[in-house]
């Protein structure tokens, strides 16, 4: 395997390796602070520019791997129908089939390793995302239950003071009622006094 492939592989490594790490099921302060650290720390900002240069040069390799996959395999039936053409014997002996198989399994895997390669990286950039979001959610959601524990005593206060309100209401009505029956009173006595004293 040619350097830059090697390179490409251990790439592909690294990406399971971080993949590996994204998914292990973390307590939420750890999770936090790792992503934290990701999201703030400018050497690792600088490695994912680098990253994404470097994946462009993948791009371009799976690109001209694909292009010799389908080199060889035009190569090969070519070879095959022009030796059917002559009377069905093969023009391809034994060690030059071999060799070509060989560059064939050579471009196949070249393809193959660049392409799982992009595909990580679109799944670990996703990945990645979605883990941020999941936190800023849990984040949302703690906050929310705080609250709701001082929505809940807010609650509980106001209700409690809405009883308080109703009871005072409750005694001015029957306050109220008892003042009536003591006007009703004043004014039966007030009339039943003035009224004699017009008879006489």
């Amino acid at each position: 395997m040619t350097l830059y492939y090697s390179l490409v592989f251990a790439l592909l490594m690294f990406e399971m390796g971080i993949f590996m790490i994204l998914i292990l099921p973390l307590p939420l302060t750890w999770r936090r602070q790792m992503f934290t650290f990701i999201s703030t720390n400018p050497l690792i900002a600088k490695l994912q520019y680098g990253l994404k240069i470097t994946f462009i040069f993948i791009l371009i390799l799976f690109i001209d791997s694909v292009n010799r996959v389908y080199r060889v395999q035009r190569e090969l039936i070519d070879a095959t129908q022009g030796g059917n053409a002559r009377g069905g014997t093969t023009t391809i002996l034994g060690h030059e089939r071999t060799e070509v198989q060989a560059r064939k399994f050579y471009s196949q895997r070249n393809m193959y390793l660049c392409g799982f390669t992009l595909f990580l990286s679109l799944i670990l950039n996703r990945t990645y995302v979605l883990i941020l979001d999941i936190l800023r959610l849990e984040e949302q959601v703690k906050l929310g239950r705080t609250d709701g524990n001082k929505s809940i005593q807010d609650y509980e206060a106001l209700k409690e003071k809405l009883r308080k309100a109703e009871l005072d209401l409750e005694a001015m009505k029957e306050q109220s009622k008892g003042l009536g029956r003591a006007y009703d009173d004043l004014s039966d006595q007030v009339k039943a006094e003035s009224t004699p004293k017009k008879d006489k």
